[in-house]
Formats: C-alpha cells, sequence, structure tokens
C-alpha cells in the first residue's frame, strides 16, 4: 500500500514586511539629513585652531551685503530679522532650555561691533555663546 502526503511546501513568500522595513528607513534617512545642516546661508567664517565640541540648539547668523547693511538670520531662516527682533526671538527660543547656548554664524567681513552686539543679548539674558569658526 502507498501512501501519499498531501502536504507541499510553498517556496514564495511575502515581501510586505520587506517594504516596511524600506520604507521606514526612507523616513528615518529624510529627517535626519533635514538636521545635519542648520546654517543655510553661506557665510565665510574665520578660522580658528580652536574647536568646541559643545552643541548650541539655537544660531544666530550675520550677513554682509556690502554698504553697511547687514541682516541677522535665526536658526538659518531665509528671512531676516531686524536687530531688535533677534533678542525676542532668541527669548522666545530658549525659554525652556535648561543651559541656554546659542551659536553666532558671522561672515568674515562683518564688523566685530555687529558680533558684539549680538553677544551683548546674550550677557543680558544669562546666555552663553559659541562663536562659530572654520578649522584650520
Amino acid at each position: 500500500m502507498a501512501l501519499k502526503r498531501n502536504t507541499r511546501v510553498d517556496a514564495s513568500f511575502s515581501v510586505s514586511s520587506m517594504t516596511d522595513i524600506v520604507f521606514l528607513l526612507l523616513i528615518f534617512f529624510l529627517v535626519t539629513s533635514t538636521l545635519i545642516n542648520p546654517n543655510a546661508l553661506k557665510l565665510l567664517l574665520p578660522k580658528s585652531t580652536g574647536q568646541i565640541g559643545a552643541k548650541a540648539t539655537v544660531s544666530v547668523s550675520i550677513k554682509d551685503w556690502g554698504n553697511d547693511t547687514y541682516t541677522y538670520h535665526v536658526n538659518g531662516d531665509q528671512d531676516p530679522l531686524s536687530y531688535e527682533d533677534v533678542e525676542d526671538e532668541l527669548v522666545s527660543l530658549l525659554q525652556n532650555e535648561e543651559d541656554p547656548t546659542f551659536s553666532i554664524f558671522s561672515d568674515q567681513s562683518v564688523p566685530v561691533g555687529e558680533v558684539v552686539q549680538i553677544m551683548n543679548i546674550a550677557k543680558r539674558n544669562h546666555y552663553k555663546v559659541i562663536l562659530a569658526t572654520q578649522p584650520e
């Protein structure tokens, strides 16, 4: 008497879980790639040998447009702020921070007086400041 088995091995598999993983990885890389470049303005930073490892959550960029015209940008925003609005914006962004720190990105051609004005905002509000430079 010959007995036959009725079970067959199915060699196919479902790829739906694999596509879910690929889409999750794609979303992860898209989100993290936007966090890599917080300063979208093109600035020529001064060079320095000393670099600090501290991370600031907020950045202020000072751009020189010539003819004693300077614009201030908070967090790399393309829309410039006036100097009077920079302090209000910094206070609103750093009010819930435990150790409020912001970084200053300044063009090489911006006079020191403009940078010192932003540093005075930090002093008035008891913030720590990081002056961004390029490594030599």
